[in-house]
């Protein structure tokens, strides 16, 4: 067979040293090709069209994975089911054994999904950068965890406050956390994971469960060793199924001086920019404003301090009801110069339903220049049905000024300004 018949593939593969079992990537992947056992999160090679929709929802990277590859030798399941750590790339000898040169295979792998037919649906998670903004200080990432309880790190809560009004339906909590004498550096828009302790109905230790930090770089407490979760304790899932949430439940109930076990941190894309003059927009629901606030109070920081010339802050937060909006009462004594706030409701009585892209539609001017701005940088985090809506909002507002969409998007993602942060 020659080189010309060969059929290379990028094949994805998640990295199992650095995954937390999250099911994340599973759980957002629109072709079921994402599968697990009790070790491994596994990708059928057979059946992934290379969607990327469960690339920028990881909180980890171990989902943003390649081996170039012949087709025909592809990794099979149970071949990643059983390893400890990726395989290295294939040796340039062994691709050359197999009739194609590595610099060809490399340029000819195909990742872009099979053509259909008819009109593509629009896929949102495409438009999402995997690269931080170019000014974004340097993150550090799982520093603890998440193969082995010794590497596990432990932290003593100082504070459990609700940050929504008093109802059945909702209940979010601020936690502070704090590390003590272990370093913990964080950055706006990275995550930790917590470890609920006990065992699942089968008697497995409950895996980790994900949540954004929603404090600043230098902690909750400004010069301490500390960080905050802004966490909803879960009643049902978002079918509106009932349900107890193992680990927001867990994290809701903790008292002052209780200590939790984690790991992290994670994330390196969805930071914010560090450059002066540079623009932040935030279009978040629920307690997907915590990467929001944190953002938000070091910029104030920022300005209290009179030593960084900070850009346009504009934020776009949805929920239910004003009941159900985290931090609602504090967001109204931000001061008007500093940040552009705009509400959405969708269960407001009376009231037909508004969301955020409704909000963002009514700034379409506003939102016009800061889409054609390089200094201008995207964020949005919420529940995995708002992106959609979102970015095609963006698309329809740069369209309806005039810009190609393609052209805007593309420099969104290859420059780290458009950052898709859904579950």
């Amino acid at each position: 067979m020659g080189a010309s018949e060969i059929q290379v593939i990028k094949q994805h593969l998640i990295d199992p040293e650095i995954c937390i079992r999250c099911n994340t990537c599973e759980s957002v992947c629109p072709v079921k090709a994402i599968t697990h056992d009790s070790s491994n999160y596994v990708v059928d090679a057979s059946v992934c069209n290379f969607c990327m929709a469960c690339v920028s929802p990881c909180p980890t990277g171990s989902i943003d994975n390649w081996r170039t590859v012949p087709k025909e030798r592809a990794y099979t399941l149970e071949e990643q089911f059983s390893w400890e750590e990726l395989p290295p790339p294939l040796p340039e000898a062994e691709l050359a054994g197999a009739g194609v040169a590595p610099a060809e295979a490399a340029a000819r792998a195909d990742i872009t999904p099979a053509p259909v037919a008819g009109e593509a649906p629009f896929n949102s998670a495409a438009y999402g950068s995997t690269v931080p903004p170019w000014s974004a200080a340097h993150a550090f990432t799982n520093l603890y965890g998440p193969r082995a309880p010794e590497k596990y790190v432990t932290a003593t809560v100082t504070g459990n406050v609700r940050v929504t009004a008093v109802g059945k339906e909702y209940d979010t909590h601020h936690i502070v956390l704090d590390f003590g004498r272990t370093p913990f550096p964080v950055l706006e828009g990275q995550s930790i994971a917590v470890i609920p302790p006990g065992v699942d109905s089968d008697g497995k230790p409950h895996h980790p469960r994900q949540y954004s930090i929603a404090s600043p770089r230098n902690g909750e407490r400004a010069g301490y060793n500390n960080l905050s979760l802004t966490i909803k304790r879960v009643l049902e899932d978002h079918a509106g199924n009932p349900v107890r949430g193992v680990a927001s439940n867990y994290m809701c109930d903790l008292k002052v001086g209780d200590t939790v076990q984690l790991i992290g941190p994670f994330g390196a894309s969805f930071l914010m920019p560090n450059h002066p003059r540079s623009h932040i927009v935030m279009i978040c629901t629920g307690t997907g404003s915590a990467p929001m606030r944190a953002m938000t109070e070091w910029r104030r920081r920022l300005r209290q301090s009179g030593k960084f010339d900070g850009g346009k802050l504009m934020l776009f937060f949805g929920a239910r009801t004003q009941e159900e909006l985290p931090y609602f009462g504090p967001l109204q004594n931000l001061p008007k110069d500093f940040i552009d706030i705009n509400l959405a409701f969708s269960r407001t009585p009376d009231q037909p339903k508004r969301y955020v892209q409704h909000a963002m539609r009514e700034r379409a001017a506003d939102l016009a220049q800061l889409l054609e701005d390089p200094a201008a940088h995207f964020y949005v985090c919420g529940l995995k049905a708002m992106e959609e809506g979102v970015v095609l909002a963006l698309k329809d507002i740069a369209q309806g000024a005039g810009l190609d969409w393609e052209t805007v998007a593309g420099a969104l993602k290859r420059e780290g300004r458009l950052h898709l942060e859904t579950y």
